[in-house]
């Protein structure tokens, strides 16, 4: 389990609404390969739930007084 510092949070934190406008463009797109389109999705949906693991355990660890 990887606890992220302030700095590392921050940027994983804009990292991850990146990704989410990203998603909204590719969903909101049509014509070209809907296979390939769908997998993208995919790809970025793994990609953003990581992140907010990643997220979600950092302020879990830091709401518990554990140190970063």
């Amino acid at each position: 389990m990887r606890v992220l510092n302030e700095v590392e949070l921050l940027n994983t934190r804009r990292k991850l609404r990146e990704l989410e406008a990203i998603h909204r463009e590719i969903e909101r797109e049509t014509g070209g390969d809907g296979e390939l389109r769908e997998m993208e999705i995919e790809s970025l949906m793994r990609l953003i739930n990581g992140l907010k693991e990643e997220i979600s355990r950092s302020e879990v660890h830091q709401t518990a007084g554990g140190k970063v």
